[in-house]
């Protein structure tokens, strides 16, 4: 797995013009399994999917394939439904959540078709059956089609009820292998307090794996974050709504937040 402390080491070559000087550096990361939320595809729109912003975490995503970054593709489903509200309203909360896993096909078909319009080989991999939609989920394969360099899409969740999707970008990021799994969220990382609530939160660059449970942080859901913990998974959070942050986090720039088990607490005012 990959080395957290090669974020600090990575060789990079520098080119100066004349007027300019120009820093060169290959990704940090070779393969990732990104976590993008339902609820960011909405944009604008409220519910569903905003055609602009798929397209555009199409053409981001494309970014880092050209740069021979192997992704591996989670998906909420927040922007049709949720399991767990449908539950709260009465609804048995395994239905719900067999609802809610199909929400995640549907955004997954939805990307699948936005990288293909970019010109982005990719598969979709379901953890519950859907013959004609889209493959079974199946881990020696997904491998292999990263190693090609094609982008796999994981839908419906771990294929169970009551666990998140958070939970299942953990669980695919570390059966694939990956180096992180990186966080797509509306905020610029992780803070002390809710950003938007409260505009003296700061924000916070490395942090560790003890130092999230003690300071009490909101990553994502204890399951997800035991399971990363557990099996030394780096995470790494950052804004999708930023344009090229997510290129910036897969370069090893400063952007978003960095979790580990070897991290200090530095602090962006």
């Amino acid at each position: 797995m990959f080395n957290i402390s090669a974020v600090i080491f990575y060789p990079f070559f520098i080119k100066v013009g004349p007027n300019t000087m120009t820093i060169n550096r290959k990704p940090i990361f070779r393969r990732v399994l990104l976590k993008l939320s339902g609820e960011a595809l909405m944009g604008d729109e409220g519910f569903g999917i905003d055609p602009k912003v798929l397209d555009r975490m199409a053409q981001e995503i494309k970014e880092l394939v050209e740069l021979d970054v192997e992704v591996g593709l989670v998906i909420g489903g927040g922007n049709f439904l949720r399991g767990g509200s449908l539950a709260e309203a009465g609804m048995n909360r395994v239905v719900g959540d067999h609802m809610g896993m199909l929400a995640t096909v549907m955004n997954g078909l939805a990307m699948r078709d936005a990288l293909h319009r970019a010109f982005v080989n990719c598969r979709l991999m379901s953890a519950i059956p859907l013959h004609g939609m889209c493959d079974a989920y199946n881990w020696a394969e997904a491998i292999s089609l990263l190693k090609t360099g094609r982008v796999v899409i994981f839908a419906a969740g771990t294929g169970n009820p009551f666990f998140t999707t958070d939970s299942a970008a953990c669980l695919r990021g570390i059966e694939i292998e990956a180096d992180t799994v990186i966080k797509a969220t509306k905020v610029d990382g992780v803070y002390s307090d809710d950003p938007v609530k409260n505009p003296d939160a700061t924000l916070y660059r490395h942090l560790s794996y003890n130092e999230i449970i003690e300071k009490e942080l909101k990553v994502m859901d204890l399951a997800a974050f035991t399971l990363a913990r557990d099996h030394n998974m780096p995470l790494s959070v950052f804004n999708m709504n930023k344009s090229g942050a997510l290129k910036r986090v897969i370069m090893g720039e400063e952007e978003g937040t960095l979790i580990s088990s070897q991290a200090s607490d530095e602090v962006i005012k």
